[in-house]
């Protein structure tokens, strides 16, 4: 008797979740901000000709997917006056940093150090010309950054000189 109750139990178990998955809602995948397989120099070489085309400056952003300021960082140059700020100007390029095992030769012939923190970026002319660079960890806080801090940053890299 026990036997027959707990398998009805199990078929009626079974059957609802089976149900309700059937129902709920796909959870979205999380969005993959910096390609983990790209070729960082030949994006650049790309980055540079867009560059060129439309006469601004290419903006390289050294990070990663785990890092939770990188992600932050790469919201708030979507939206908002960074978002208009950065269309103007900028070609943006992400690089992939990894757990810093990857393109770290290249963050460091542009001239960006990555011991004080990611996001680090780097302003390049469009001839490749490297303007300025953040080398301590100015925006390696940016979940905590307001937009105009952030805007602070990146406008003190394309300045004039």
């Amino acid at each position: 008797m026990k036997t027959k109750l707990f398998a009805a139990l199990a078929f009626t178990l079974a059957a609802t979740l089976s149900a309700f998955a059937q129902q709920a809602p796909a959870t979205p995948a999380a969005k993959t901000v910096y390609n983990e397989s790209a070729d960082a120099r030949a994006e650049l070489n790309q980055a540079l000709a867009r560059a060129q085309a439309q006469h601004k400056n290419v903006l390289v952003v050294f990070g990663a997917n785990w890092c939770g300021d990188c992600l932050a960082l790469d919201r708030k140059m979507a939206s908002g006056s960074l978002a208009e700020h950065v269309e103007q100007r900028l070609v943006v390029l992400k690089v992939n940093v990894g757990r810093f095992d990857r393109n770290t030769d290249l963050a460091a012939q542009i001239g960006v150090s990555l011991k004080k923190g990611i996001p680090a970026v780097a302003v390049l002319s469009r001839e490749g010309e490297v303007i300025k660079a953040t080398n301590g960890g100015e925006l390696a806080d940016a979940r905590s950054m307001g937009d105009d801090a952030v805007l602070k940053v990146l406008e003190g890299l394309h300045a004039k000189r």
